[in-house]
């Protein structure tokens, strides 16, 4: 394969400032050109009514369909409230070793939480969410570094806790994987 690229789709509103941000910290991150466009999907179709929230699965299973390509890691961004069947909620979801990947900032504010919001520490959130399953797209499997970018997040504090970059052990995978694409 033929990695030209990260290219981040922005499905709905996302703010100027946070593609800006994430497409700094990814280019720099994984050493790649990020590229982005704007993707129009017709979100309701994955919405359930009953959980009030957009299904993660079906959502990346159709960002790798509309928007996936074999030269490139792609990553659908949103700003709405993901689940999966088995979780209350998800940052984000990727195909392990896959193509795709998506992130939501819907969860991602203090304002969600009964705490003083912070838009610096959203786009930080937001920034490592998207790097985590840009990891995972990679073949990045979740990392037990406690301040890895690749560890697992349940909670928006648990996101807090991680830096925004590999450790030495996932960036040395990530470098393997690299130089077989």
């Amino acid at each position: 394969m033929d990695l030209r690229n990260i290219t981040l789709v922005s499905v709905g509103y996302i703010e100027e400032v946070y593609l800006r941000s994430v497409i700094d910290t990814a280019g720099k991150e994984f050493s790649l050109p990020v590229v982005v466009r704007e993707g129009f999907i017709d979100i309701s179709e994955f919405f359930d009514p009953t959980r009030r929230q957009y299904n993660g699965t079906k959502l990346l299973k159709e960002i790798d369909i509309l928007f996936g390509s074999d030269n490139t890691k792609t990553i659908g961004l949103f700003s709405i409230d993901l689940f999966i069947p088995i979780l209350t909620y998800i940052f984000g979801q990727a195909y392990l070793n896959g193509r795709t990947g998506i992130a939501s900032y819907f969860r991602l504010s203090n304002d969600r939480y009964g705490m003083t919001g912070n838009g610096n520490l959203v786009m930080e959130r937001f920034k490592k969410e998207v790097i985590h399953e840009l990891g995972h797209t990679f073949g990045l499997v979740h990392c037990h570094i406690p301040d890895c970018v690749m560890r697992s997040s349940t909670y928006v504090e648990d996101i807090d806790q991680k830096k925004m970059h590999l450790c030495s052990h996932c960036r040395s995978a990530l470098n393997a994987a690299l130089s077989t694409v």
